[in-house]
């Protein structure tokens, strides 16, 4: 099997440095990468992207002892017909990182044909630290490390107005661009960085707010010796990925003409508001995940996809969708339905084995921007509470108790604060002060949950089912 660089693949490309991405991880090559590449192939984009390592540890060494080439493993339903799917990708020219290499990082500012960023840093990466200084090699935080790149291309090239960089964050935070805007501007302000540097950044750069959708399990541990044996590459970055892609961005018609993903076919959407595509996609996928992996898991379920097809919480995940959540936005019915659907084909997607435990990172603060404002507009619509959302959250109480799951060991992994809440308030024999107690805590909800009427009682009812008949009778108990 041969080594997976430049020299053994002829088929690679490369192309001139235009794009600055920070971040290395999966989701990015699977995605961003991916549309590059097809880009570059089908709309002359001619272009290649310098992968910034936005942490101390990552794999910036890893991916340059392969030249920057993986293979993208993409498999899923397209209208019916099954796609299996392996493709090279080229558009990586070369890893940096900052903490080791950071005069060639500041470097990246002197190229005149540099012109977007793009970035995956984590919801906790678009954070202001009001520690970093202008001086740091790097500074910690990534607004940060961008800030000094800014300012460096700002002086390099004396403010030129041709000269700022378009910037588009993939962090799955809402108005993502605002709120990296809003970080760099406070670091002109705490670094004394000037109002010349300010305007320029202002009006010569741009901070597009985005959303990103696709489904990217990652390295394929069980298929990787056949994806292997198909390659004849030793690949140690093999990524693979749904074949759904949507990447809406919050830009004007301007900055799509210098993006050409439309002549490469690409789902790929410039709008004037990204916030309606948002709400969509958190409340009728991300919604749905949250509430469906305790449940799946304590049912005896691995998968989603297992999950979906199940008969009991197959019709439990329906109800969660179609019944609770679908009723709470604004979009035209019709419209949310198709959506709605076609999140449930990916879900039963036959080639992508996404465990439930996977999500379950970070449960409860990821129940508090998916599912819970879905609880409170369904109950001042409908005048109740959802059900299934609420046994939802009775599911992740409950994983959050630990033990065992036959011979598997439950281990939560969140926040050691909420550990902590959870662990104290199960050492005690009380469903219901389990739920109070979890209601009560301002530090995940920001609010105290027992006001909402009827809630706490609900969700003690739903412990309960669930501490002495199991999760799968409480889960019919409300179907």
């Amino acid at each position: 099997m041969k080594q997976l660089h430049r020299a053994n693949a002829p088929t690679a490309k490369r192309y001139p440095e235009r794009i600055i991405q920070f971040g290395e991880g999966n989701f990015l090559r699977a995605f961003v990468d991916w549309i590059v590449y097809n880009m570059n192939r089908k709309a002359d984009f001619n272009s290649s992207v310098v992968v910034v390592q936005p942490i101390e540890q990552g794999l910036v060494d890893m991916l340059n002892a392969q030249d920057c080439l993986y293979h993208l493993n993409l498999q899923g339903l397209d209208s019916g017909r099954q796609v299996d799917s392996i493709e090279l990708i080229d558009v990586i020219s070369r890893g940096l990182s900052p903490y080791a290499q950071f005069d060639e990082y500041m470097k990246l500012a002197e190229n005149p044909e540099m012109r977007f960023v793009v970035s995956n840093t984590t919801e906790a990466g678009i954070a202001f630290v009001a520690a970093d200084k202008l001086e740091d090699k790097p500074a910690k935080s990534y607004p940060g490390k961008l800030t000094q790149l800014l300012y460096h291309r700002f002086k390099t090239f004396k403010g030129a107005e041709d000269k700022g960089l378009l910037i588009f964050p993939c962090e799955l935070i809402f108005h993502n661009g605002a709120e990296l805007k809003k970080c760099i501007e406070q670091y002109i302000d705490l670094w004394k960085l000037g109002a010349e540097f300010k305007s320029w950044f202002q009006n010569s750069c741009g901070v597009y707010s985005t959303l990103v959708d696709r489904i990217v399990p990652g390295y394929p541990k069980d298929t990787i010796n056949e994806i292997l044996e198909k390659v004849q590459y030793d690949d140690k970055l093999v990524v693979k990925a749904e074949i759904f892609h949507l990447w809406v961005i919050e830009a004007p018609a301007d900055v799509a003409k210098e993006f050409p993903a439309d002549k490469a076919g690409l789902n790929v959407l410039f709008v004037p508001s990204e916030k309606p595509y948002h709400e969509r996609k958190v409340t009728l996928l991300n919604g749905p995940h949250t509430v469906l992996s305790p449940v799946a898991y304590l049912s005896g379920l691995d998968t989603v996809r297992e999950a979906c097809e199940d008969e009991v919480i197959g019709r439990f995940i329906h109800k969660v969708m179609f019944d609770e959540l679908l009723p709470t936005l604004d979009l035209p019915k019709a419209e949310l339905e198709a959506f709605a659907n076609a999140v449930l084909d990916r879900f039963r997607n036959p080639f992508v084995k996404h465990f439930v435990t996977s999500i379950m990172l970070n449960s409860f603060p990821k129940f508090r921007t998916r599912d819970l404002p879905g609880v409170k507009v369904y109950l001042e619509r409908k005048g109740t509470l959802p059900k299934a959302l609420v046994l939802g959250l009775a599911g992740i109480c409950t994983y959050y108790k630990g033990g065992k799951r036959g011979n598997d060991v439950i281990t939560p992994n969140d926040d050691k604060v909420i550990l902590d809440l959870l662990t104290g308030l199960w050492a005690g024999s009380d469903v219901k002060a389990v739920a109070q107690g979890v209601l009560s805590s301002d530090y995940i909800w920001g609010e105290d949950l027992n006001k909402i009427a009827g809630l706490t009682d609900l969700l003690t009812q739903y412990l309960s089912g669930i501490q002495s008949k199991g999760m799968l009778e409480t889960v019919k108990s409300i179907l």
